[in-house]
């Protein structure tokens, strides 16, 4: 007769099903693991020559208590007085033009900001309603000092639009957030051309923007303490924990996403990493901002109407499927206004509302311009526009903290 084997004791089973589970579960994370990998080898990175030069740094000083627990998101700065002593321009270079085809040039120099000057230089923008200001240099103050200026003028001769036109590797964290909380308070349009980049604490000057149009470089990585008395890692990280908690509140109150901040953690300082097209979009820097969006919705209804509304929404989506490929911003501003052509745009009754409108004054010139550079064939492809059969009116680091690349 044969033996019976003795009962496996409920215990021993349950041990043997909780390694047979975490076995499971290792091999899940290791796959994990190895997809993480792959999609990383897919990420663009560049050297640069020295994260000092422009880059994200910071150097303000902290407070004499920094705790390790992230602090609630600061308010941001109240918006300066704006005095016209007499400024140059140290960071970087500055042109004016009342043209935004930037094919024929980008206008005149800028000698320096003083109001008479720019009062001479802005004066002519008045029949196109727009002016576009050409930067290329760091981020520093003179960044902010510019747009808050072309601002004032603006708004005392009545240019009702105004183009932001970056060139930058980067520069001073506190001075990018200071140039695109104004900028995101006064209504600017953001581009980066085909032939110009920006890097680093540019990016946070992006985030700014009412409107992005991108079609130049952009790229982050860490930013950096140069103020700094740290002396271990735990004590360079509670600063930095400082800086980034500032940093996350300015992205989310101007509409961007504060993951951008952590994402940049992970990129050495003499490293950039290239934001693709749908990393751009997925952070909130590219196209329309999602805050100004949701803050000028009720707005838009009541003074403009649900119609209105329904062909706006109409053409941000056909924007984002038909325009984004382009790899031009002239391009692509030919792209959206031809698609909002055949949603009955500009308004009639909301013309400064509309999509593009900075272009209301100048389209005709720009697009017999766009037809003779294509050959005369339509730029938005000759498919119809999503929803042109309801229109009715007609056929674009550093925390005293030093960013770039």
């Amino acid at each position: 007769m044969q033996a019976k084997r003795p009962a496996v004791p409920p215990s021993v089973l349950r041990r043997s099903l909780w390694v047979f589970l975490m076995l499971v579960a290792g091999i899940g994370v290791l796959v994990a693991c190895q997809r993480l990998v792959e999609d990383e080898g897919e990420v663009q990175t560049q050297p640069v020559a020295s994260p000092e030069e422009g880059g994200a740094v910071s150097s303000a000083p902290m407070a004499e208590e920094t705790v390790a627990a992230e602090p609630p998101p600061p308010a941001p700065e109240p918006e300066p007085a704006v005095d016209w002593s007499p400024r140059e321009l140290a960071a970087g270079q500055a042109w004016l033009s009342c043209s935004l085809d930037y094919r024929e040039g980008d206008g005149e120099p800028l000698p320096s900001l003083d109001r008479e000057v720019l009062r001479e230089r802005m004066e002519a923008c008045r029949a196109g309603d727009v002016v576009r200001v050409r930067y290329v240099g760091k981020v520093a103050s003179d960044l902010t000092v510019l747009v808050q200026r072309v601002t004032l003028m603006a708004e005392e001769l009545g240019l009702g639009h105004r183009v932001l036109d970056l060139d930058s590797t980067g520069g001073q964290v506190e001075d990018a957030i200071r140039a695109g909380d104004w900028i995101g308070n006064h209504h600017w349009t953001l581009w980066v051309r085909e032939d110009s980049v920006c890097h680093s604490a540019c990016v946070f000057v992006l985030a700014g923007g009412d409107s992005r149009v991108l079609a130049g470089r952009v790229g982050i990585h860490r930013i950096i303490r140069l103020s700094s008395t740290a002396t271990s890692r735990h004590e360079l990280n509670t600063e930095l924990q400082a800086v980034y908690g500032t940093v996350r509140a300015y992205l989310e109150r101007n509409g961007a996403s504060p993951l951008l901040a952590d994402v940049m953690k992970t990129v050495p300082n003499r490293s950039l990493r290239l934001l693709t097209q749908e990393e751009l979009a997925a952070y909130g820097l590219d196209g329309n901002n999602a805050a100004q969006d949701d803050l000028d919705r009720v707005r838009l209804l009541a003074k403009c109407g649900d119609d209105f509304m329904q062909r706006r929404d109409r053409w941000v989506r056909a924007f984002e499927e038909r325009c984004r490929a382009e790899r031009e911003v002239f391009a692509r501003n030919a792209c959206g206004l031809e698609l909002r052509r055949g949603l009955g745009f500009p308004d009639d009754e909301c013309p400064a509302e509309s999509p593009l409108a900075e272009f209301n004054a100048v389209e005709p010139t720009l697009g017999a311009a766009a037809d003779a550079t294509a050959g005369g064939d339509d730029p938005a492809g000759a498919e119809p526009v999503p929803g042109a059969d309801v229109a009715a009116k007609g056929s674009p680091d550093v925390d005293g903290t030093a960013g770039g690349g």
